[in-house]
């Protein structure tokens, strides 16, 4: 660089130094707001879990975090079933020149039929080491062909294989299309997660159900004379690897496991990408940030026995999120001081490859010598696999129909937990939605500007560490004190019908003041998209990917909405121009359950009028297809209150219920809508969910 060039750079710095500041709005990015609430609250899960891990000094402090943890993960998950008959059969076999499959089916719960095929040696011996084998999430199930491959060569070497239908897939499909074999629902993880979201409610999980199938099955192995029982494993791939970190987790029985691409990942990482690494139902350890439980104190029950950690290298930008590899590695030397500690540190190992998402070749080759090397002390490892060739899907079948509902009439997911359903104790709302209190009323007026009679104010709202609402304010001009505040909540977000002539402003020029703020996730509040792949980036940045991020650090999405709607009302009454005036809060949509939750935590909402709501939770869990928000579910609502109960605690002096929609979004008559709500005093039901200038006045005024 020369002299000119220098002094060029010089001036313009002195120039960028010199120049005014910015004469508008300096607009936070409210983009960041709600990712970085979800961050501060997942570092310090992460910092409180690895200090507690740090104190794992001795054997005997190791079995305690052993113990603890499984105990823990049957909590939060929902508890441990009881066992119940099951009722196990043979329905075919089919012979090969070198081992047997057996058409299995057996009842995991009453009712619950569980279909598997059993690989069994051509030439058994009185006591052969057997492994379970879990499957990922591929339609076919059992009969996908890379894990047909797997059962073939562990069977060829010697081992008995039994591999089972996960929950929503193979002949367990239970949102069927119309050919009764495919899901309706788009994929297997809809399957899993249109269930585990209605299971939620009733405080039942997804991750319970996958979890009891495992042990099950396990149970069965059992029965069979020929197996040696000091003497099996489990492996399982992608979803089927962290279903066998659940079964690991709650079941000694299980001497020897190898994970091929589960999410060896924590959800609360050092690098933490909001919302996480949420995925379908059963793999989001639902408050286990609180509880400081993270997926991988699955594997510290297991500790010190045998155990396979094999990842894809391509998951972390192909599959899973970006942290996928960093966490899990990071994790493993975090295990292996407890294997370290417990005297067996070659009982660990971590293995890769470089190839994508699935149970390839060389993958399977891992999990055959992990076996041979633990189970067959004698046999030598294999450096190809014996020779396998997949049957046709329909071949594998162990019902007539290919579906355990349709061929035995097996009970679902769904009509499980509808028989669930109930409640048992009362909870004060603000400890079921695990609710933060706002910080003391206050706003910041950004900056105020006219339009045709009305005054806009551009308001801003603390509501919660790194959480600031933006709202908009429009008052009369000149001002007409009096006439109620009229809160606004719009799910499609403030800037929506804010013209001359539209709703908003209309209101105010008959004298109301009207205030319509962005709550978290919505309008100018939807979170910004992180890094990573961009498949993965994009998927995750739905609204309901946020909401099982609340979840699992215990902090529902409904709770912090409802903090959002209590810190608005305290701002508007923390107005000088608003304070004596009375305040009605609209909702539409999916807004109206945290509009009803708020109504009944402060004195300060007068009159509230909810348009197009949900009628209650129950109707979602009799509801098969359901179609209300997830946003709004809580684990156990069910089991302590309900929307109506919600409306009788109400403070509010007055309620209109505008074209109330059932779980599956119909409009309910009236006269249906009173009945369910018949415990609700001051309440009009409307038939339609009309939202205008006139509704609105009407419901402030009346």
């Amino acid at each position: 660089m020369n002299r000119r060039q220098w002094l060029q750079l010089v001036s313009a710095a002195a120039t960028a130094q010199e120049a005014p500041p910015y004469p508008g709005i300096p607009y936070r990015q409210y983009a960041h707001c709600l990712p970085a609430y979800l961050k501060e609250l997942a570092l310090g899960a992460y910092r409180r879990r690895n200090d507690d891990l740090a104190k794992l000094t001795t054997p005997d402090l190791v079995n305690e975090r052993r113990r603890w943890a499984r105990q823990k993960f049957w909590s939060l998950i929902g508890g441990q079933p009881e066992r119940t008959p099951l009722n196990a059969r043979i329905t075919g076999t089919l012979e090969r020149a070198t081992y047997r499959i057996d058409k299995v089916v057996f009842e995991s719960r009453p009712g619950l039929h569980v279909t598997g095929n059993l690989y069994v040696p051509s030439r058994p011996r009185r006591a052969m080491a057997a492994i379970l084998v879990q499957m990922g999430h591929a339609p076919q199930g059992k009969a996908y062909p890379s894990y047909q491959r797997l059962c073939q060569g562990l069977a060829k070497l010697g081992f008995v294989a039994f591999g089972f239908d996960p929950m929503g897939q193979g002949e367990r499909i239970y949102y069927p299309d119309s050919t009764g074999k495919r899901t309706r629902t788009g994929s297997v993880d809809d399957e899993h997660s249109t269930a585990g979201r209605q299971m939620l409610l009733t405080g039942d999980t997804a991750s319970r159900l996958q979890t009891w199938d495992a042990v099950r099955a396990l149970d069965y192995l059992h029965t069979l004379p020929f197996i040696d029982r000091a003497r099996i494993g489990t492996t399982g791939q992608s979803g089927g690897g962290t279903d066998s970190m659940f079964l690991i987790a709650v079941d000694d029985r299980i001497a020897v496991a190898a994970l091929s691409s589960a999410i060896s990942e924590n959800y609360a990482c050092a690098s933490f990408v909001s919302p996480g690494s949420t995925d379908d139902a059963e793999q989001n350890i639902l408050d286990s940030a609180p509880n400081n439980f993270d997926r991988w104190d699955l594997l510290y029950p297991f500790a010190p026995k045998p155990l396979l950690i094999s990842v894809s290298d391509k998951d972390f930008f192909g599959t899973y999120s970006p942290q996928y590899i960093a966490s899990g590695w990071e994790e493993f030397q975090k295990l292996k001081k407890i294997y370290d500690i417990l005297g067996k540190p070659e009982q660990v190992a971590w293995a890769s490859t470089p190839l994508p998402h699935s149970l390839a070749y060389d993958s399977r080759l891992q999990i055959y010598n992990w076996f041979l090397h633990w189970f067959r002390a004698d046999a030598k490892g294999v450096a190809e696999e014996p020779a396998t060739q997949p049957e046709p899907d329909d071949a594998l079948l162990c019902t007539e129909s290919g579906s355990t509902v349709k061929s035995l009439n097996s009970v679902t997911p769904h009509q499980i937990n509808k028989r669930r359903a109930g409640r048992n104790t009362p909870l004060p709302l603000d400890r079921l939605l695990r609710l933060d209190r706002p910080p003391a009323a206050t706003y910041q007026t950004l900056r105020r500007t006219i339009s045709r009679g009305v005054e806009i104010e551009a308001l801003e709202i603390p509501s919660a560490p790194h959480v600031f609402l933006p709202a908009w304010l429009f008052l009369a001009r000149p001002a007409r004190n009096g006439q109620p505040v009229i809160v606004i909540l719009d799910p499609s977000g403030r800037n929506t019908d804010w013209h001359e002539g539209e709703l908003y402003q209309s209101l105010a020029l008959q004298g109301f003041a009207v205030c319509v703020p962005d709550l978290r996730g919505l309008g100018d509040m939807v979170p910004e998209m992180g890094p990573g792949n961009p498949r993965h980036a994009r998927s995750h940045n739905e609204e309901e990917a946020y909401a099982w991020a609340g979840l699992i650090l215990g902090k529902p999405m409904l709770g912090q909405r409802t903090a959002d709607i209590l810190s608005v009302v305290r701002a508007v009454k923390a107005h000088p121009a608003l304070a004596t005036r009375a305040v009605l809060v609209a909702a539409q949509g999916k807004l109206t359950v945290p509009a009803q939750c708020a109504s009944a935590l402060t004195p300060h909402i007068n009159r509230l009028f909810i348009a197009g709501g949900l009628v209650s939770f129950r109707s979602v869990v009799e509801t098969e297809n359901y179609g209300h928000a997830f946003a709004n579910f809580v684990p156990g609502f069910l089991d302590h209150t309900d929307l109506p109960d919600i409306a009788a605690q109400s403070q509010a002096r007055k309620i209109v219920l505008a074209g109330m929609l059932d779980g599956a979004g119909r409009r309910l008559p009236g006269d249906e809508v009173r009945k369910i709500y018949e415990r609700t005093r001051n309440l009009d039901v409307l038939d339609q969910a009309t939202w205008n200038v006139d509704s609105l006045a009407k419901a402030a005024t009346a």
